[in-house]
Order: structure tokens, then C-alpha cells, then sequence
């Protein structure tokens, strides 16, 4: 299995070096040269298996020659011993033909552990076998840094930096960056937006003496293997629900685009998708661009929902990179237009976008309204981010089941959710002694060489 950049110029890697290398030398992201098909037959066979069987059928055609079947299998169990369900990833009923997908049972209760634990122990398995050392820089809007500090904090071989947007993160998300006490761990409060976040952290991939010189590595969902993760849970929730026998939809609450495009691989495998929807919150660039066909970035606008407040998606590249029939130049000539603030996108690539994706918007006062009607007719509580895809999932039921995907625990929103029910949705016992703690944060400017000056200062020799 080999690995190409979306935009064309970047040598093709095996699995493993894609994975360590996070983004292609070109700007680009990697994607595999031809995406693994499953028969019907072999998607019946995964009924009745448990996550993590089915996790090593789904991604093993991905990983090629990089570990072997018993070392595979050994680093997804570890991943997800942690979680606290058996079932890893359970549907809950929410109504006739609508499913909603938990996906906040792993250690830092957001749908991100699912990736980030995973990646935790490819990472620690592949640089013991190779002993060397990296330094993992992240951006985050909220749960990827925490849930990065969980999976790498304390492994001796690993210097992990997470950048987030000052101000614009619950305390929740807050304290889970910045009271682990690890050494090896560096929570940095960055001036500006998530967007700036994860410029920098790409002008830091690009700036590649320093990236040689550190030993970078990325786990935000530029990373190829985050991606792979997050395949997983789709084949396990559609089959639960009948699938090959019948065709399933999912709406995904998403900003960087990430974990929807996982779901996009999902079904060019071979999973019976019959809708993908995306759900966008106020800050709707995804969803206007599906409706304009032009990419245009608009201020960020803070929301209850901020792990969405996003102009600009990078995994939406990805899903560019096949509606131009994977013409890299092509590619980085819309990126390249996109410094200037927007690009439009050709009709023929436009109308494939539209055929395999539809979208949907919630506004505030939408996210708040459906926290309240599904905490009184279901009893469920929501995180507000889980609140905007159940808005738009409504918005498009059908006679196939709708699986919503959720994003975090509703505790680590509390504000949102008290306004919006008047309950306050109690933190797990594991977590709640985080309050008390101190915590560790440096307040950063959005400025490049301080950045680097401060990684080379802190990171371990």
C-alpha cells in the first residue's frame, strides 16, 4: 500500500512513513494510491465481532507490511482498553429510523480518542522499533489536543506541543491540555483563532530546517492514520443496523472535515452510505460551499459549539484531491488561491461533490433549542456539537436509518448545556477530581519564529 500527496509533487510512502511524516513536504496531504474494497460477504462477516476485531479487518488492508497481524492486533487492543464501554462505539435510539452514534466513551470523552489512542501506540511502537525520537506539534479547537496530551503524555520518546486558540476552548477542554503534569507535554494558549492554530502549525511542517531539525511530527487529522481510525466506527454502526443487507445515512457534525471524509472511505470500500451529511454550525463554510460552489472564508464566529468554528477544513483538500480525478496540480493551484481568501470549484468536481455529500446548518438558537426538546422527549443530554448534527440529521430522514454521529461528552460543555436545559451534565468520578488541579499553560503570540524558538527551548535532547 502506497501513499500519494494531494498535490502531486511529494514522493509516494508506505503507511509508515506516511503516518510519521503527517504532511506531504509538497503542503499537500496524503491519501492512499487505491482505496481496499470489501465484498458484501466479508462486510456480513463482521455482525456479531467485537470493535476491535473489527477495527484489524477494516484497517489491515491499509497498513501493508508496517506491523505484523499479531503486532496489529496488539496495538488496537491497547488502544482501546481504556474505554469505558464495552462496545466501544454504542447506538442509542433517538426516534423511528434515528440512531445516535456514542462516540465519547474513551478516555478524554470526545470522538477523538478513537484516532488519537490508536495513533498513540502506532507511533510508541514504531519509534521503540526504530529508536528514535520526534517532536508532535498540534493545533486544536478543543478535543484533538487533549486527547493527543492523553495518548502521548509521559512516553519517553516524545516531545508533544498542542496550540490552542486562547479564549475559544471550554474550561473542560482547558484543563485537559494543561493539568497532566508529564514533562513531556506543553500546553500553548495561542493568540488568535483556531484557523491561526493550524496555519502556523502547517508553516512549521513547511519550514522544513526546522521540521528536519526536531523531528516533526503531526497528529491533527492532517495524519493519515487519524483518518483510518475513524473508519472503523462506521462499518461497526452500520452493520449493528443490517448493513450490506441494507443501506444506511450518517450526518456528522464536522469543521475540519476529518470525520467525514473518513466516512467517504468507508463507503468507497464498499459500506452501503446512501447519504453522507454534513452538519455545520453558524461558522457554515462547508455547507455554504456545497450550496455556492465557491470556497470563500468569513470571519470566525465564536459559538457553544467551538470544536466547529472553522474556516478552513483541511481534510475538505482531500475530498477535492478525487473530485478532480486526483490531479495534484489542480489541487495546489486551488490552495494556492485559497491564501487570497477563496477558490471556485469546477462543475464537474461541484457536481460530484453534491452527489456524494449534502449539508446542513444550525444556528445557536437551533443548537440550544434541540439540547432542550432532546433532554425532555428522549432524556438524552447533547454537547452542543452533537446538538447541531441532530438538527440537520432531522432534516434529512428517510426510509434507511440515519446514524448521527456525536461529538464529546455534554460535560465538557456545561455552560451550553445549563443555559439550554438548566442541567448541569455531571463529569465522569475519572475526571472530576481535574478541577482541583494546577495547571500548565504558556500564553504564545501568532508569530512563527516564536513559536519554533520556544519548541527548540523546551523540547527534551
Amino acid at each position: 500500500m502506497k501513499y500519494v500527496s494531494t498535490r502531486g509533487t511529494a514522493p509516494s510512502l508506505s503507511f509508515e512513513e506516511a503516518m510519521m511524516t503527517g504532511l506531504a513536504r509538497d503542503g499537500g496531504l496524503y491519501v492512499p494510491a487505491e482505496i481496499p474494497v470489501m465484498s458484501p460477504e466479508d462486510i456480513a462477516g463482521l455482525a456479531g465481532k467485537s470493535y476491535e476485531e473489527i477495527a484489524f479487518i477494516v484497517m489491515r488492508p491499509f497498513i501493508g507490511d508496517a506491523f505484523t497481524d499479531e503486532e496489529f492486533k496488539a496495538i488496537i487492543a491497547r488502544a482501546y482498553e481504556g474505554f469505558r464501554h464495552e462496545a466501544r462505539a454504542p447506538l442509542v435510539q433517538l426516534g423511528p429510523n434515528h440512531f445516535l452514534l456514542e462516540l465519547f466513551h474513551g478516555p478524554t470523552l470526545a470522538f477523538k480518542d478513537f484516532a488519537m489512542q490508536l495513533i498513540g501506540q502506532l507511533f510508541q511502537a514504531s519509534l521503540m522499533r526504530a529508536n528514535k525520537r520526534v517532536t508532535i506539534v498540534g493545533a486544536t479547537s478543543g478535543d484533538t489536543g487533549s486527547a493527543a496530551i492523553e495518548a502521548f503524555r509521559g512516553l519517553s520518546n516524545v516531545d508533544v506541543f498542542i496550540l490552542f486558540p486562547h479564549g475559544r476552548v471550554s474550561d473542560i477542554q482547558r484543563k485537559q491540555m494543561t493539568t497532566p503534569e508529564d514533562a513531556n507535554v506543553h500546553a500553548l494558549a495561542m493568540d488568535g483563532d483556531f484557523d491561526d492554530c493550524q496555519a502556523r502549525l502547517k508553516d512549521m511542517f513547511n519550514d522544513f530546517e526546522f521540521r528536519d531539525g526536531v523531528g516533526l511530527a503531526g497528529v491533527n487529522s492532517i495524519n493519515w492514520a487519524r483518518v483510518l481510525a475513524q473508519v472503523v466506527y462506521y462499518f461497526s454502526s452500520a452493520v449493528s443496523l443490517g448493513a450490506p443487507h441494507r443501506e444506511v445515512s450518517f450526518t456528522v457534525p464536522t469543521g475540519n472535515f476529518g470525520d467525514i471524509f473518513a466516512g467517504y472511505i468507508a463507503k468507497k470500500m464498499g459500506l452501503p452510505v446512501r447519504e453522507l451529511v454534513i452538519a455545520t454550525n453558524q461558522n457554515d463554510i462547508l455547507h455554504r460551499t456545497l450550496e455556492t460552489g465557491e470556497y470563500a472564508k468569513a470571519e470566525t464566529i465564536p459559538s457553544m459549539s467551538p470544536s466547529m468554528d472553522i474556516q478552513v477544513s483541511s481534510n475538505f483538500e482531500r475530498a477535492l484531491f478525487d473530485m478532480y480525478g486526483r490531479d495534484g496540480g489542480a489541487i495546489a493551484q486551488l490552495m494556492e488561491e485559497l491564501k487570497s481568501g477563496s477558490f471556485k470549484i469546477s462543475q464537474g468536481a461541484l457536481e460530484q461533490l453534491r452527489e456524494t455529500f449534502t449539508s446542513g446548518r444550525a444556528s445557536e438558537e437551533e443548537c440550544a433549542d434541540t439540547i432542550r426538546d432532546m433532554e425532555r422527549t428522549t432524556g438524552e443530554i447533547l454537547c452542543p456539537h452533537t446538538a447541531v448534527a441532530v438538527k440537520v440529521a432531522k432534516e434529512h430522514l428517510s426510509d434507511v436509518p440515519m446514524i448521527t454521529l456525536s461529538t464529546a461528552h455534554p460535560a465538557k460543555f456545561p455552560d451550553a448545556v445549563i443555559a439550554a436545559c438548566g442541567h448541569y451534565p455531571d463529569l465522569p468520578p475519572h475526571m472530576a477530581e481535574m478541577a482541583d488541579k494546577p495547571e500548565r499553560v504558556t500564553r504564545v503570540p501568532n508569530d512563527l519564529d516564536a513559536l519554533k524558538k520556544l519548541v527548540h527551548e523546551r523540547r527534551a535532547r
